[in-house]
């Protein structure tokens, strides 16, 4: 059976990236970052292959395509709050048409362009 172990992140800017993400999630370096390579974990996790998705950022010499075709979900209990806490980490708000009327979502992007949604979850009930 598989599960999700590391979710890679492409950057140009490793250090600037590499602080968003641990600031963001309050995730810690695995090892020692190189000049292109991180793997970031939660601080909790006891090991590599226990659960728990990571985050690696890649350095890559080609830039984001738009509009991406992968994006982290980040669930909030308080989306306002994340919201702007994620934006004086350096987040950026994307201008983006294609919310619905009901949306329990806001797109924004890291340091580097890549995308996220923060999905309010405070009224959601367990999916079955």
């Amino acid at each position: 059976m598989l599960s999700i172990g590391t979710v890679v992140l492409t950057v140009e800017d490793i250090t600037r990236a590499g602080d968003f993400w641990r600031s963001a999630l309050g995730y810690v370096n695995r090892r020692e970052p190189s000049e292109d390579w991180v793997i970031l974990d939660p601080a909790d996790k006891p090991s590599w292959n226990a659960p728990g998705a990571s985050i690696a950022l890649s350095v890559t010499g080609y830039p984001q395509h738009y509009p991406p075709r992968i994006h982290l979900d980040l669930y909030a209990e308080d989306q306002g709050a994340e919201i702007e806490r994620l934006l004086a980490l350096g987040a950026r708000e994307v201008d983006w048409d294609g919310y619905p009327d009901d949306a329990d979502y806001v797109v924004l992007e890291d340091t580097e362009g890549n995308r996220f949604c923060v999905v309010d979850v405070s009224d959601r009930r367990p999916e079955n």
